[in-house]
């Protein structure tokens, strides 16, 4: 349902003093403020139950070619304000239904001496605030160029922060937890080698940002609906505390290409004293358009496994020989090349893989190094790297499908770009043509390493443009994309939902190249996820990695339950049993969690929250009254407390209690468990351990 009344219904929400505009939220927990500074430099500040979280902050934009900037000298011409509230459901998601209320605001300004109009249009939810900036068509702004986006967020005082570095092409860095004023001194240790990366100030950090105030009330900035624009990072005044928005350069130094009319994507500001508010907010999927794909029948959820962890951890090899300092498609010969024995995607391994999930009740398997190209692919600035569909010798493309179709299974198709967007873009369409004809109906995407066209960056207009058209264009052929390495998700998700997967952040893979720390996935959800689901890999079983690969000394900080419990703190339609089918038959009782647990849900209700520290989360799985728990903790031991009021009044269910053992640990003892069955009602109540590193897992099944 959907209702929407104009400014004349709306008028207990917004009130006009001089140049001030007041917009309150519909429940009256927020108030945002807007007014022009005596030399109309336009400003807005924010309050959460009566308590100033942004003060006055700047915005405007600063144009390039010696043109006057959009920044001052604005004077309000009109304002307009509305009221908005409707329902919708998405194809899959954390919920079955997704509320839409917020009071909205829009400023138009004229700026003396150029007579140029644009807009800021705010939108005040019950969870925070979004605001863009808009431009008409009209004479005098047609084409410019952005030099820098001037958004200011003033803080109300040295928060603490949970921040990666700023760069303009990776998100991949573990999380440092400090004070704002501690950014500069830290910047440098947080700031960890990666194959692309490019940092731009010893005090910008990326969004979404997680900030908590002294008086317990959380923040988080990040950006929605990100098109056709470049990727918003922050920079810190460390003296005022006061972010501002800084925009990822194109190769010329370029932030952003604008063709009136045309708007700016959302800024986000989400705020609540409880920390699980932040959790459950879905601010950034509303400020997206809805769906553009009609008929979304094709685009399900979807539960796997790959043929991935092993190469990743060195056991096995993506490329297919050693004869070859270098290769060139159409012109290397690979049928006259000696194997090298350690070529993953071979028949006989991918067939093992698809017998497993078969066996255990998975959708897909994922393959990686099925193509040709593998053996020179990285660090060559490589144009014509892969073409997408010639497969290696060993790799049967047709007899694998009919072989997984026997068993009911799917083969996740893998394009690794490496980089390459021009050479993707070149092959784009036989490529997704090629997966419809032999059967792949989801892909996994990558852009390891530098851009090319060479100087651009992963984050800038014209790549962030790319990712877009990948997605619209696997649209068309109906097909569902998981992008690696690309720009980080702001919602898009709603618009195009078959973006089931994003990485953009450090994922499990990092495990086996060093570790990350313990307490990593207790800070995603309240940062990468805001935007969007990610293909985080879970369900490592053998986290001592030199037991893969000899060569490899890394550790997997986490305990099995820890695992299991991402299967729900990490909300993704897409979710990877990422370990090894040998290591999963190790351990079949824990095993079982992944086999049983949803990827799709109607509820989500989270139960307890603190960034850093621990999460737990109940889901219900969509389609039955069946729940399923998890709780993953940081560094410290503690006892998580929960009750089942969740579960519906009235009903006996039957718990499956996972859960670490009192001598778990991450680094020493990481794979003592313990399984119980107990019978549960809405009534129950838990108290259970939490090892360092650990967690809980719980399957909650309705007795019939």
């Amino acid at each position: 349902m959907k209702n929407l009344f104009f400014a004349s219904l709306v008028l207990f929400a917004v009130s006009t003093i001089a140049k001030a505009q007041q917009l309150k939220s519909p429940e009256g927990k927020f108030v945002m403020e807007f007014s022009l500074q005596s030399d109309g430099t336009p400003t807005y500040n924010l309050k959460y139950k009566n308590k100033e979280v942004v003060k006055t902050s700047k915005l405007g934009l600063e144009l390039k070619d010696d043109k006057k900037s959009l920044l001052n000298d604005f004077t309000v011409v009109d304002t307009k304000t509305s009221t908005f509230d409707e329902t919708w459901k998405p194809v899959w998601g954390e919920v079955d239904h997704i509320r839409n209320h917020y009071n909205e605001l829009a400023v138009t300004l004229n700026q003396k001496g150029t007579d140029r109009q644009i807009v800021i249009r705010f939108r005040l939810f019950e969870d925070g605030l979004g605001f863009r900036y808009e431009f008409p068509v009209q004479k005098n702004l047609t084409y410019f160029t952005i030099k820098e986006e001037r958004s200011q967020f003033a803080m109300t005082g040295d928060h603490t922060a949970f921040w990666i570095p700023g760069d303009y092409d990776t998100q991949e860095y573990d999380y440092t937890k400090s004070k704002l004023s501690e950014i500069r001194g830290l910047s440098q240790k947080a700031y960890t080698a990666n194959v692309s990366q490019k940092s731009f100030s010893p005090t910008g950090v990326q969004t979404s940002l997680m900030l908590k105030t002294a008086d317990g009330i959380y923040i988080n900035l990040h950006e929605a609906a990100l098109i056709n624009y470049s990727c918003m990072h922050l920079n810190l005044d460390d003296k005022n505390m006061v972010f501002e928005s800084w925009l990822t350069p194109d190769a010329k130094g370029d932030k952003g290409y604008m063709q009136a009319p045309n708007h700016s994507p959302w800024r986000t500001i989400i705020v609540s004293d409880d920390a699980r508010e932040i959790l459950s907010s879905k601010m950034t999927y509303n400020l997206n358009d809805p769906s553009k794909i009609d008929n979304t029948s094709w685009i399900k959820p979807v539960k796997y496994i790959g043929v991935w962890w092993e190469m990743i951890t060195g056991k096995s090899s993506w490329s297919y020989t050693n004869d070859y300092p270098t290769v060139q498609l159409g012109v290397t010969d690979f049928a006259k090349a000696k194997p090298n024995g350690t070529h993953g995607a071979n028949n006989a391994n991918v067939k093992k893989y698809i017998d497993f999930a078969a066996a255990n009740g998975f959708d897909a398997v994922l393959v990686e190094g099925w193509n040709e190209g593998w053996e020179d692919w990285f660090g060559h600035s490589k144009d014509y790297v892969f073409d997408f569909v010639t497969p290696y010798p060993d790799f049967d493309v047709k007899g694998l499908h009919e072989y997984a179709k026997s068993k009911g299974v799917k083969i996740i198709m893998h394009h690794e770009t490496s980089g390459s967007v021009r050479n993707y873009e070149r092959h784009m369409d036989a490529a997704y043509k090629f997966m419809n004809d032999n059967g792949y109906d989801a892909v996994k995407s990558g852009y390891v390493g530098d851009i090319l066209p060479r100087g651009e960056n992963h984050y800038s207009q014209w790549i962030v443009n790319h990712y877009q058209y990948a997605i619209e264009k696997a649209a068309d052929y109906k097909i569902m994309v998981n992008a690696h390495e690309a720009v980080r998700p702001t919602g898009i998700a709603r618009t195009y939902p078959n973006l089931i997967g994003n990485e953009a952040a450090r994922g499990t893979e990092y495990q086996a190249f060093g570790g990350s720390k313990p307490n990593h996935v207790t800070v995603l959800p309240f940062t990468r996820l805001i935007g969007g689901p990610m293909d985080y890999t879970p369900g490592i079983f053998e986290m001592d990695i030199s037991k893969m690969n000899p060569d490899n000394k890394s550790h997997v900080n986490s305990t099995i339950c820890n695992q299991l419990a991402l299967y729900v703190t990490m909300y993704s339609p897409l979710q990877m049993a990422a370990d090894t089918p040998e290591n999963y038959n190790r351990f079949p009782d824990a095993f079982q969690f992944i086999k049983d647990v949803a990827v799709d849900w109607s509820e989500s209700k989270y139960i307890e929250a603190e960034p850093g520290d621990f999460i737990t989360v109940a889901r219900k799985a969509k389609g039955t009254n069946n729940w399923f728990v998890g709780n993953v903790n940081g560094e410290t031991a503690r006892t998580s407390n929960i009750d089942f009021s969740f579960l519906e009044k009235g009903k006996k269910y039957t718990a499956t209690i996972y859960a670490d053992a009192k001598d778990a640990h991450y680094k020493t003892n990481p794979q003592a468990y313990t399984i119980k069955k107990i019978a549960v009602t809405n009534k129950s109540k838990l108290s259970q351990f939490s090892a360092p590193g650990g967690g809980y897992a719980i399957s909650i099944i309705e007795n019939k």
